[in-house]
């Protein structure tokens, strides 16, 4: 039977246009509930084949209302990119290609691609040469494979194989690590076995930065993993990676570096070279589509002692790279086809104008939001809360979420709510943040008035 490609593809390149070219003045925000779309979408297991085309006509008429529109210029929440021409162009390619990108073998071209990729990375980060790089799913796997590395080279300095003897007898670990960090770090000690308790939390200052002075004195306690931060998820504050470097005697540094790790496109970050590893995704600041992390290393050898795997059905070209060894995954899709795209097309100046951009539209938010605004913002990040009253502010963020005009996230800070507005679109522009700010006061007055009222 010969394969019709051109009937759903088709289809689905018109709709994807649809999409694109309406996301300029397309609501953002869905309009379906979970009851609407399990109405639509529902129904009995399909006996029998449909027709493609018809099969994807249907998918995309039924899920229109309950798609989130993250791509939009207008859309802040939590710290979603959008996606670019090019990136997006080539992760379509990469869908076509449909290329298993764990070993050179299955893919010469994923494998070289990702290898070239690399290097870029490296240079636009401002990295040690030798940095090892892999490519994952988000920022918590790349955490998740940064600390495995840490793992392995802080216990081997103590004598201890861990990837042979597990970690049953094996001396403790600490992990020093600021009272402000991501989620994504408790969940990846989880994950490797060391557990929470592990955790010593290192005092903040008011944006979230952790303290040299405090970080000192846990230091000098046996096997150590630092945790520091390039962007705190609700300030944009960059822990003074220097100073805890140069603090760090034996310890392993690793950079949870999600969105802020960018920045350094921009604007040197000091220290930053000294870390041991690094956490990044592409599908934030850079705008790659989903899903595209980034985990580096300084020390390959822990990287890949950590990673890698020999069984004896596959086929290994020794002096090729095969992506396996730097990422916890066999099969996998072939990531590296985007981020190379959108490097090729940006390149070092285009990233970096994209950062500048991100934040001085940050800023204006700032600027209009003046009253409102707790944090120093000094990055693409602005924590607002309204009337010092945490009901208020969850009101407010609600009502802009249901508004449509803008979305952005709600959050806690320091035991408070908050509003957070992530700027990280290639496509916001100066109108799209005036609009949104004239929603968010709209809402707030709003919201007030119901407050007096009642």
């Amino acid at each position: 039977m010969k394969p019709d490609w051109e009937g759903p593809l088709g289809e689905a390149y018109a709709r994807a246009m649809s999409y694109l070219k309406d996301l300029p003045v397309r609501r953002v925000g869905p309009r379906d509930t979970a009851s609407d779309l399990r109405a639509k979408l529902g129904g009995k297991l399909p006996e029998g084949p449909s027709d493609a085309r018809q099969v994807i006509s249907s998918l995309a008429d039924n899920v229109e209302d309950g798609l989130l529109p993250s791509g939009s210029g207008r859309f802040f929440g939590f710290v979603f990119g959008g996606a670019t021409p090019a990136a997006l162009a080539a992760d379509w390619l990469a869908t076509a290609w449909d290329q298993n990108a764990g070993l050179y073998a299955a893919s010469p071209a994923a494998a070289v691609v990702e290898e070239i990729t690399a290097e870029w990375l490296v240079e636009l980060f401002g990295l040690p040469r030798q940095t090892s790089v892999g490519f994952v799913t988000g920022a918590q796997m790349a955490n998740f494979t940064g600390l495995a590395a840490a793992r392995h080279a802080v216990l081997a300095k103590a004598g201890w194989d861990v990837e042979a003897d597990g970690l049953i007898g094996a001396p403790p670990i600490q992990v020093l690590v600021g009272a402000e960090r991501h989620d994504t770090v408790d969940r990846a000690l989880r994950f490797l076995g060391l557990g929470t308790r592990c955790i010593v939390p290192i005092a903040v200052d008011g944006q979230g930065r952790m303290r040299p002075d405090a970080l000192a004195r846990e230091l000098g306690g046996g096997p150590t993993i630092i945790c520091a931060q390039a962007g705190n998820v609700n300030t944009g504050a960059i822990d003074p990676l220097d100073e805890i470097c140069e603090l760090k005697q034996d310890a392993w540094v690793h950079v949870d570096g999600a969105f802020g790790l960018w920045s350094a496109v921009s604007t040197p970050m000091r220290g930053l070279e000294k870390a041991d590893s690094w956490a990044t995704d592409a599908h934030k600041w850079l705008n790659v589509p989903y899903d595209s992390g980034l985990v580096l290393c300084a020390h390959p050898e822990a990287h890949r002692a950590a990673m890698s795997v020999r069984a004896s059905y596959l086929i290994h070209d020794d002096e090729q790279r095969d992506a396996l060894d730097y990422n916890p995954e066999f099969s996998r899709r072939a990531r590296g086809f985007a981020v190379y795209a959108a490097i090729r097309a940006l390149g070092r100046q285009g990233i970096a104008e994209l950062v500048e951009r991100s934040n001085a539209m940050a800023q204006r938010f700032a600027d209009q939001l003046a009253p409102y605004v707790l944090n120093e913002v000094n990055l693409n990040q602005v924590l607002v809360r309204f009337g010092n009253d945490d009901e208020l502010t969850r009101r407010v963020v609600k009502a802009v979420q249901q508004e449509g005009t803008a979305w952005m996230s709600g959050t806690t800070w320091q035991g408070r709510a908050a509003m957070r507005i992530s700027v990280s679109n290639w496509t916001t522009s100066e109108a799209d943040v005036d609009r949104s700010v004239e929603a968010v006061l709209r809402c707030v007055e709003i919201e007030q008035a119901r407050s007096t009222q009642g």
